[in-house]
């Protein structure tokens, strides 16, 4: 989300805050989307704080590292059972960050070591249908490539369902 809204990497000690919030504007289709981003913490010890930001969302943006299986793991195992019980019907847009990694050598290494290989845009589709998401995109912020696509996705996806809320605007955790 910083990547998105400031259009810049964050480089050096950022720290993600157990909710972060931010704010942008965008033109879908001629009309004007207000957005409030919230990126919540994925801590264990946030698991029953976490749910009270989930009111009034129209669309989950669920990420895993492409470069970590356990993370990917954990949409189908974590997120996505956490997800459908706070807020049944909200749309998801399911999506594999760092894919820049898949390339890089000490990554791979890395993996390697542990009998461990990057996850394929296949295995995110999958996942996609797996668990009934509107879409499966694949970013990297580091090189700002496929952000600003997630985005207008999660819009369309809000937008498209029958799950609306009044005001005008998208609410995305």
């Amino acid at each position: 989300m910083v990547t998105y809204t400031t259009n810049t990497f964050p480089i050096g000690d950022y720290i993600p805050a157990v909710f972060d919030d931010y704010n942008a504007n965008l033109f879908i289709d001629g009309t004007v989307i207000y957005l409030s981003l919230w990126d919540t913490a994925g801590q264990e010890e946030y698991d029953r704080l976490r749910p009270l930001a989930y009111p009034q969302t129209s669309v989950f943006v669920c990420l895993f590292s492409v470069v970590c299986p356990s993370s990917f793991e954990n949409v189908a195992a974590r997120w996505h059972p956490e997800l459908s019980h706070h807020c049944p019907g909200v749309p998801i847009v399911l999506v594999g960050s760092k894919a820049d990694l898949r390339e890089d050598l000490e990554t791979l290494s890395q993996l390697q070591s542990t009998q461990k290989f990057p996850i394929g845009t296949a295995q995110g589709e999958d996942m996609m249908r797996s668990i009934g998401a509107f879409k499966y995109l694949e970013c990297s912020a580091l090189r700002l490539q496929g952000v600003r696509d997630i985005f207008d996705f999660a819009v369309r996806a809000s937008l498209s369902t029958t799950h609306k809320k009044k005001g005008g605007g998208c609410v995305f955790i």
